[in-house]
């Protein structure tokens, strides 16, 4: 089995929005996020999704803002 890079964790409720990307590793929010590609995850970025505060994957995509 590939090993999961990158990470979208999905809200609670009915619409279950991304609220969160993650790296692959990351151990917050695992019950509600499943794998993605390096570009959906760039993407939920761009979309004004956050990036996890722990695993700070907006960093290892290269995402940081100056």
């Amino acid at each position: 089995m590939p090993e999961v890079q990158w990470r979208i964790q999905y809200g609670i409720g009915a619409v279950r929005r991304p609220v969160m990307v993650h790296t692959g590793d990351c151990s917050m929010g695992m019950a509600r996020s499943r794998p993605t590609s390096r570009e959906q995850a760039v993407q939920a970025l761009t979309q004004g999704v956050e990036a996890c505060p722990i695993c700070r994957a907006d960093s290892g995509l290269g995402m940081l803002e100056a």
